[in-house]
């Protein structure tokens, strides 16, 4: 909607063309993917200039290598270790905003199985994939003494962990736990890593070094309608946005879905923390720090590594779509 001004309703000056970009993602279309699907579904995008393609990631794509050779414009990227290896390879692949206050890395346990408290969890068989054993898991390693010895190869399966009832098993706290409660027919234990000292931001989107100097508006603009992508997610009508999402990937269902949306509002996935005051997507050159220090003392990275030049907070912080959020009494 368009005022006589010329200006579109919520501020934002209508554009002659669009920009055509391209947005990889890093896995199967999901919730957590909601709101750049509902800023191309809602028109929020074209109101910023942007004609976005969404490209799926999946188990045989590596859409941040498409990005590191220039193929498409922006990568969904999933935490900070991914942004630290960027500087330690000397890629020029860089965050610019995180969607994520929180990362949604879980460890999830059998109830009433001596595994009810998050002390219990170090000393207990533990499913864990390839990739997080090699980076989360060597900061449980360091700061709450989990053991290798303990861990299991986690195949995406979760047969073991509902056969091994004291056991613990890896996984993302809008996925992994509605799968066990579909298949066991029990609610497990939930141990969210970020309230347990694991500070990364995650779903983060990153950016070539080149486009940040040579288009920065574009790279604005894409940042912030999505931005504004997820308040209308979160606390509008996402319907829309979810009919593209089943269209990429008929195979998730509404149950999903919902379940997926109801975790990251009652978690704060998404809106929590500094996002309360500077908007969704924040981050803060602190927070970076203290997880960088953290995966220096998992070995992750030597501590003479230029970390910030990982990030930049150039687009972000600026309280876009604050007044989005609903007012609660």
């Amino acid at each position: 909607m368009v005022d006589g001004c010329g200006w579109a309703a919520d501020g934002v000056q209508p554009y002659d063309h669009l920009d055509k970009v391209t947005f990889a993602t890093n896995w199967l279309a999901e919730a957590e993917h909601g709101g750049f699907y509902q800023a191309r579904a809602d028109g929020t995008y074209a109101r910023y200039g942007l004609d976005v393609t969404i490209l799926q990631g999946g188990p045989q794509a590596n859409n941040r290598l498409l990005l590191a050779a220039g193929k498409v414009e922006f990568n969904l990227g999933a935490n900070l270790i991914e942004a630290f290896d960027a500087v330690q390879g000397n890629i020029p692949i860089v965050a610019v905003a995180s969607l994520f206050q929180k990362d949604p890395v879980i460890l999830m346990s059998h109830p009433g199985q001596g595994r009810d408290h998050w002390e219990d969890l170090p000393k207990a068989t533990a499913f864990i994939g390839r990739e997080a054993l090699v980076s989360m898991f060597q900061w449980l390693r360091i700061a709450y003494g989990f053991r290798e010895e303990n861990v299991r190869p986690y195949l995406f399966n979760s047969a073991p962990f509902l056969a091994d009832k004291t056991s613990i098993q890896q996984g993302y706290v809008t996925s992994e736990p509605f799968e066990i409660e579909q298949k066991g027919g029990f609610k497990p234990n939930v141990f969210l890593l970020a309230d347990h000292g694991y500070d990364s931001y995650s779903t983060t989107i990153e950016v070539r070094r080149d486009l940040i100097e040579k288009q920065p508006d574009l790279v604005r603009r894409f940042v912030e309608a999505s931005i504004i992508g997820w308040y209308h997610y979160l606390y509008g009508d996402n319907h829309a946005a979810n009919a593209l999402i089943k269209r990429d990937n008929p195979e998730i269902t509404d149950a999903q879905l919902a379940y997926s949306v109801e975790q990251m509002r009652a978690r704060g996935i998404v809106d929590s923390g500094d996002a309360l005051t500077s908007g969704i997507g924040t981050m803060n050159d602190a927070r970076v720090k203290s997880f960088f220090d953290k995966m220096v003392q998992a070995g992750l990275f030597k501590p003479d590594l230029d970390y910030k030049k990982a990030y930049t907070l150039q687009f972000i912080n600026k309280g876009v779509g604050l007044d989005l959020r609903p007012h609660t009494p």
